[in-house]
């Protein structure tokens, strides 16, 4: 168990650095290009509904938010987690199928920083005794 007294300053450092840039990559930019050609064409090639685009990004536009808010409960973090964590290894999935192995390396990048980030969540916020 890790007591409140040995989380280091650092630990809070590398838990925001690691969430907001997953946020970023994976909450803010679905948000920002979900309606561009390139997300059009990539639904289409990856054969789901062209629905399923919008409310995916949606998903990951709720789960961004849920994940950066401090204040939110944890059992909702602890969703969006696991949310993310289900699309990043469909992602991987898919795009190793779809477009070879090549191509599926940057969800796994992705699912990296994702665990990082869950890593230091509990370590900090967590497993508090």
């Amino acid at each position: 168990m890790t007591s409140s007294t040995t989380i280091s300053k650092t630990d809070k450092i590398l838990y925001w650095v690691f969430t907001s840039l997953f946020v970023a990559f994976d909450g803010l930019l679905p948000a920002l290009t979900f309606n561009s050609k390139m997300a059009i064409d990539a639904i289409q090639k990856l054969g789901f509904p062209d629905y399923f685009r919008i409310e995916f990004s949606i998903g990951k536009i709720i789960g961004g938010i849920l994940l950066i808010l401090p204040f939110v409960p944890a059992r909702l973090k602890e969703w969006a987690y696991v949310g993310f964590g289900i699309s990043l290894i469909s992602a991987c999935i898919a795009d190793s199928i779809v477009y070879g192995a090549k191509e599926a390396i940057f969800p796994v990048i992705v699912f990296v920083v994702l665990l990082v980030s869950y890593l230091y969540y509990h370590k900090i916020y967590v497993t508090k005794s």
